[in-house]
C-alpha cells in the first residue's frame, strides 16, 4: 500500500517510571492503567476527533487533525489523572508525560513516521510527570486560542534531531489549577458514541465467485479503497489490518461501528462470471443502519490491475461526495469549525450558481469567525472566491481576487503542503490566466489524491491554454470517467468542446457544447462558446439566440462586442492558442452577430 503524506498534530505519551511501578505492584498498576485507558484516555481521544496510531505497554502515539484539539485533549487528560490517582500513595501513582508537535507525517499501513513524530517523542521525554511539552509551532498555533500558561524553556538539543527545538512546558502545578474536565459517562465510553466525523471502515469485500483463488482481487479492492479514502481531507479511515479481522464473519453494521468508533461502514462484493467482473458496493450509516448509497461497477478481465484501479478510484470519488452530503445533513446544535467546513464542501458539490457560491462563501466565513487561523477554511474561501471570477458570477472580481490572494497567502504560511492550499493557489492562478504557473499546483493536488476529478479537469484546461492542446481531452475524459455524476460537468464538457472547436472539428464541438449548456444552462461563457460553434456550422439563428443568452447571463458587458471580449481574453493562453481562438471562436461570434466595437 503506498504511503500517504499529510500535516497532523502528533501526540506522544508514556507513563513516568513505568518499570518501577510494575516492579512494585505489577497487577495493580496494570489494571489501573487499563481502566484509565478505557474510561478516560481512549474516549477523550475520540471526543477530540483524534486517532490512536499505536499503543505500547506504557504509552501511546496519536494523531489529531487539529492542534487545538490535541493540546486541549492533553490538558484535560492530565487534569483528570490528578483526580483519578489522588487516593494512591505518591510513589505508586500513574503519571503521564505528554509531548505534542505539529508536522508533516508519512502514513503507512497502521503506523506514522517522519521527523514530526520523532520530535513529539523527544518532547514527551522532556515533560515532567503530569506535565505537557509542546514545540514552538504548536505554541504559535494555539497562542490566541487556548488560555494555558505554557512556560518557555528555550532551545533544547534533543537526541537524533539535527536542529535545536524550542520547547514550551505546561507544568503540573498549572494543570492542577485548571477546571476539572467532564468525564465520559458509561455510554460515552462506547467508542461509537463519539465517533469522529467522516470516520469509516472498509470491510473486506466478499468473493462471491465459485473460485476461492479470486479472493486476491476482492482483497485488492479493499486495500486500495482504504488507501484512496485516506487521501480525502479530514477522513478518518480504519487501517486495513484492523478491517481484515472481520473477514469471513457475519457482523451487524451497528456492532462494527461501536467496536471501531466509526460513523460509516463500506461493504461490498466481487463476482467473476467468465471474463466479466461485477463489483457491488454500499455505504451504511453505522449509527442508524441506513443505506446511504449503493452502486454497481462492471468490467472485463483484460487488464486486472487497470480494472481494479479504475473501480476503486470511481468508488472513492463517489464516496467522497456521499460522505460530505451525509455529514452536512447531520443536525448539529452548536456547529464548530469543521462542521462549517464540511457544509461548505458539500454545498460546493452542487451545480455552479450565484446562490451556490454565496452559500459556500457564507459557510467558510462562519468557520473563520470561529477560528480565524484555520488554514483549511482560508484555502476553501480563497478557492470559492476565485471560482466566482472563473465562473463570471461576480461584479467585484478585483476585490474578490485580492481577498483570495490574501487568504491563500495565510493558508500557505500555515500549511504549505496542504492539497487544499495547492487547490486554492491553482484556482487563483487560473482565474488570473497564469495557466503555466497553475499547472504544478494542480499536479500537487493529484500527487496527494490521484482521484481528484476536478484537479484533473483544471489541469486539462491549463494544458489547453498553455498550448499543450492534445493533452487536454485525455485528462478531462479521465475526470468524467472517475466522476460521471459530478454536479458541475458543464465546464468539463465545454472545455472538450472548445478543443474540438479550436481544431475546426465543428460537429464534435457542437455535440459537447450542447451537453455543456444542457447541464449548466446559467453559464454565460458556455452559451457564447455554443453560439460560435452554431455559427460556424451555419446555424445562424440558433447562434444568435445563444449569444443573446450569454449577454443576459453575464455579469458585465464582455459579450456586447468583440473588442470588449478580446480585451477580457487578451491574455488567454500562449500566442499559438490565441491565434486559434481568433480563427475559430471569434470568427464564429462575428458570424453570430457580435459587433466589432
Amino acid at each position: 500500500m503506498p504511503a500517504v503524506r499529510r500535516l497532523a498534530a502528533i501526540l506522544a505519551a508514556d507513563v513516568a517510571g513505568y518499570s518501577r511501578l510494575m516492579g512494585a505492584d505489577e497487577e495493580g498498576t496494570h489494571e489501573r492503567l487499563k481502566a484509565h485507558r478505557r474510561e478516560l484516555v481512549e474516549p477523550k481521544i475520540a471526543e477530540h476527533s483524534g486517532r490512536i496510531v499505536k499503543t505500547t505497554g506504557d504509552g501511546l502515539l496519536a494523531e489529531f487533525a487539529s492542534v487545538v484539539d490535541a493540546v486541549r485533549y492533553a490538558a484535560e487528560v492530565q487534569r483528570a489523572m490528578i483526580d483519578r490517582e489522588a487516593g494512591i500513595p505518591e510513589d505508586r501513582r500513574i503519571r503521564f508525560r505528554i509531548g505534542i508537535n505539529l508536522g508533516d507525517i508519512i502514513v503507512e499501513e497502521d503506523d506514522i513516521f517522519g521527523d514530526g513524530v520523532n520530535v513529539a517523542a523527544r518532547l514527551e521525554a522532556l515533560a515532567e510527570p503530569d506535565g505537557i511539552c509542546i514545540s514552538r509551532v504548536v505554541r504559535d498555533q494555539i497562542r490566541d486560542r487556548l488560555a494555558y500558561a505554557f512556560e518557555d524553556l528555550g532551545e533544547q538539543s534533543v537526541k537524533n534531531i539535527a536542529r535545536p527545538v524550542r520547547v514550551y512546558a505546561l507544568r503540573p502545578e498549572a494543570i492542577a489549577g485548571l477546571p476539572t474536565p467532564s468525564l465520559p459517562s458509561a455510554s460515552q465510553i462506547v467508542p461509537a458514541a463519539v465517533a469522529p466525523r467522516l470516520s469509516i471502515v472498509v470491510l473486506p469485500f466478499a468473493n462471491l465467485s465459485n473460485d476461492p483463488d479470486q479472493q486476491y482481487f476482492a482483497d485488492g479492492i479493499t486495500e486500495d479503497l482504504t488507501t484512496d479514502l485516506s487521501r480525502i481531507p479530514d477522513m478518518f479511515v480504519i487501517s486495513r489490518n484492523t478491517a481484515f479481522t472481520y473477514q469471513g464473519k457475519r457482523v451487524e453494521t451497528k456492532q462494527v461501528g461501536r467496536e471501531l468508533g466509526v460513523r460509516y461502514v463500506l461493504e461490498g462484493s466481487f463476482r467473476r462470471l467468465g471474463n466479466q467482473i461485477r463489483v457491488n458496493a454500499q455505504l451504511i450509516d453505522a449509527e442508524t443502519d441506513a443505506h446511504l448509497w449503493a452502486e454497481r461497477f462492471d468490467g472485463d478481465m483484460g487488464d486486472l490491475f487497470a480494472l481494479q484501479t479504475e473501480i476503486t478510484s470511481r468508488i472513492a470519488v463517489a464516496l467522497g461526495y456521499e460522505l460530505l452530503s451525509a455529514e452536512a445533513a447531520r443536525p448539529t446544535e452548536r456547529p464548530d469549525v469543521l462542521d462549517y467546513i464540511l457544509r461548505a464542501r458539500a454545498a460546493n458539490e452542487r451545480s455552479p450558481s450565484r446562490d451556490r457560491n454565496a452559500e459556500v462563501i457564507r459557510l467558510y466565513e462562519r468557520a473563520l469567525a470561529l477560528d480565524p487561523r484555520s488554514a483549511e477554511a482560508q484555502a476553501g474561501l480563497a478557492g470559492i472566491l476565485a471560482n466566482n471570477v472563473l465562473d463570471d458570477m461576480t461584479e467585484t472580481a478585483a476585490v474578490d481576487m485580492a481577498h483570495a490572494e490574501f487568504l491563500a497567502g495565510q493558508a500557505l504560511a500555515a500549511a504549505p503542503r496542504s492539497p487544499g492550499v495547492h487547490w486554492a493557489k491553482g484556482q487563483i492562478l487560473r482565474a488570473q490566466r497564469r495557466y503555466i504557473e497553475a499547472i504544478p499546483e494542480y499536479e500537487a493536488v493529484l500527487a496527494s489524491n490521484r482521484n481528484s476529478a476536478r484537479a484533473l479537469f483544471c489541469l486539462g484546461q491549463c494544458k489547453l491554454f498553455a498550448g499543450l492542446i492534445e493533452e487536454t481531452i485525455p485528462l478531462i475524459e479521465r475526470a468524467i470517467r472517475l466522476s460521471p455524476r459530478d454536479p458541475r460537468p458543464g465546464a468539463w464538457y465545454s472545455t472538450i468542446g472548445m478543443v474540438h472547436l479550436l481544431r475546426s472539428r465543428t460537429d464534435e464541438a457542437v455535440t459537447w457544447l450542447e451537453k455543456a449548456r444542457n447541464t449548466t444552462p446559467l453559464h454565460a461563457q458556455i452559451r457564447a462558446q455554443l453560439a460560435a460553434a452554431y455559427a460556424l456550422s451555419g446555424e445562424t439563428e440558433r447562434a444568435a439566440a445563444e449569444l443573446a443568452e450569454a449577454r443576459r447571463l453575464s455579469c458585465d458587458d464582455r459579450y456586447t462586442s468583440l473588442a470588449r471580449l478580446q480585451a477580457v481574453l487578451s491574455y488567454w493562453g500562449v500566442p499559438k492558442v490565441r491565434a486559434l481562438f481568433e480563427a475559430t471562436y471569434f470568427t464564429g461570434l462575428r458570424l453570430a452577430g457580435m459587433a466589432e466595437q
